[in-house]
């Protein structure tokens, strides 16, 4: 499994970033972790499923186009966990125009939608609202 972690406080709010561009993970997750926010990540779909099976996390940032495990299927295996029910997801993807926002909020549960490229303060202002509605 290849994974990395930032500093994991479990008094912060704790986030599961998935990708498989490594450079993208890493401004993203430097964007959470200044944030105040407990980071870990995963290079796929599989690897992040498994790290979910091991630890709680408040919410989830997943691209959709991965090797192993899309997004989507991550989406969906998440949701059959009992502790990822009504986690909030948020997706990332090159393919933001070919993507249906409303399916993936019925089908999944998807709160959130972001084309690539994509600003990173503006994720980290979503994932604060939702989390605060989330509270």
């Amino acid at each position: 499994m290849s994974t990395e972690e930032s500093t994991f406080d479990t008094s912060r709010r704790r986030l599961l970033i998935v990708d498989d561009n490594v450079a993208l993970v890493r401004v993203t997750q430097f964007a959470f972790d200044r944030a105040g926010f407990a980071t870990q990540t995963a290079v796929n779909g599989a690897d992040a499923l498994e790290l979910a099976r091991q630890e709680v996390f408040d919410l989830v940032i997943t691209d959709q186009q991965m090797p192993v495990m899309s997004g989507t299927e991550l989406c969906a295996n998440l949701r059959l966990l009992d502790n990822y029910r009504d986690t909030p997801i948020v997706m990332l993807t090159a393919k933001g125009l070919e993507m249906e926002i409303e399916r993936l909020r019925e089908e999944f549960a998807v709160q959130a939608l972001f084309p690539k490229p994509f600003s990173p303060s503006a994720v980290v202002s979503a994932v604060e609202k939702m989390l605060a509605v989330a509270v």
